[in-house]
């Protein structure tokens, strides 16, 4: 089923964090967003729209739903080994310009603890990792900065084996509590040597429930013009609500209201795929001042959502293009090996929403290959068919406890 007006959720659920009360927990000072960090959200949120819009742009017709917050973390590891332009086209892509990579750091580590102890009774968690193919040489400055900052776990393995990719496979899965069980499918390419992956896990429950008995099957009109049936969720109670000529919006809360649910519904003839590629977010925080205390009578459908994409495309188009060229690229800052470039962006998200709440997860994998082989050594021969010398020795002190001279293997 086609459920365009629910897109927003993720957005919505980060966005939305700056409009209510933090609760008891406010006074713990980890709960507490900086102005730095509220800059950093501003510009993921900015970020996160265009490409919406830009995904909206090839994905018309179609079910879109994806984490700003997962790719904007995810990008936010890879600033750490982008050098020279590449770094600068980076951070004018996600909004970052201007300010130093100590305080993008500084500022996805407050936003990250935040949002992962805001809401007791809403759980969302965060969590990087980082994996890089067994014998590259990776700085130890790019691993630490992101262990201090983003808290990522990293890894070498060895990318030749199956083993490999069920071992990523795994991480995921458990970080998404289940709902995203892979982000690699078959072997990983020999060019690859790294994979920088956020994965993220929502649950919230409605601050109103919907009563199950109340839900129905209903008609719902797709953006093709076909009608298919629902399961419509019905409740009557007072929401931040906000209607007009063009649109209505709504805003469902979770818990203790930090998070919640904002839904968009544009008015009927409004075409949702034109309505998407005009949306802004001056326009969203324009629609968010807007809302106010309402009783509403609602129909809302239940829905669970599986996306997967390469963001590849849209994010070159976005201006990150030169992260992306083998011949242009610099993330030097990773390794000093030379040739390394953004060979694909991953993203695979899930969504279910009912009468109790709303489960999302998502996983951004951002793969990092290089243009020079390592070079296949020289084989040597060597045939040991005449006599020989050999030694037994300690190799730091340089003591030599044996040493021998074979004239025949068979002699005793």
């Amino acid at each position: 089923m086609k459920y365009y007006g629910m897109i927003f959720v993720l957005l919505a659920i980060f966005a939305s964090c700056k409009q209510n009360p933090a609760g008891p927990a406010a006074d713990n000072p980890i709960n507490r967003i900086t102005p730095l960090a509220k800059s950093v959200i501003d510009a993921d949120n900015s970020f996160g729209f265009k490409l919406f819009t830009q995904i909206n742009n090839t994905e018309t017709g179609k079910n879109v739903f994806i984490s700003p917050f997962s790719v904007s973390m995810a990008f936010g590891m890879l600033l750490n080994g982008a050098n020279g332009a590449t770094l600068d086209s980076l951070e004018r892509a996600l909004g970052d310009a201007g300010m130093s990579l100590d305080d993008i750091n500084n500022a996805y580590q407050n936003s990250s603890a935040f949002l992962t102890t805001l809401d007791a009774h809403v759980t969302f968690q965060n969590a990087n990792s980082i994996w890089y193919r067994d014998g590259f040489p990776v700085l130890p400055n790019f691993l630490n900065v992101n262990k201090n900052y983003f808290d990522a776990e990293v890894d070498s393995l060895d990318f030749d084996l199956p083993s490999a990719v069920q071992t990523i496979n795994n991480w995921v899965n458990t970080k998404t509590n289940r709902k995203i069980p892979t982000i690699l499918d078959g072997n990983i390419p020999s060019n690859i040597v790294m994979y920088l992956i956020n994965a993220i896990y929502f649950k919230g429950t409605w601050t109103y429930k919907f009563d199950s008995s109340g839900t129905k099957d209903a008609p719902f009109s797709c953006a093709d013009g076909s009608i298919t049936t629902c399961k419509l969720m019905s409740q009557e109670d007072t929401y931040a609500y906000y209607g007009d000529n063009s649109l209505q919006a709504i805003d469902l809360p979770y818990g203790d209201r930090s998070f919640s649910m904002t839904v968009i519904l544009p008015a009927a003839g409004i075409s949702i795929d034109q309505f998407t590629s005009a949306l802004t977010q001056v326009q969203w925080n324009a629609i968010i001042n807007k809302l106010d205390s309402a009783k509403v009578d609602l129909y809302i459908p239940k829905f669970t959502l599986n996306y997967s994409k390469s963001l590849s495309s849209e994010l070159k188009a976005l201006g990150m293009g030169i992260a992306f060229d083998p011949l242009r690229a610099d993330l030097s800052h990773i390794s000093s090996k030379v040739g390394l470039f953004v060979s694909d962006v991953l993203h695979k998200t899930y969504v279910d929403v009912d009468e109790e709440g709303t489960e999302a997860a998502a996983v951004t994998a951002i793969s990092v290959g290089t243009t020079v082989y390592p070079e296949k050594p020289e084989i040597k021969f060597m045939r040991i068919d005449h006599p020989f010398i050999f030694v037994i020795r300690e190799h730091q002190s340089g003591t030599i406890l044996f040493i021998g001279k074979i004239v025949n293997p068979v002699a005793s």
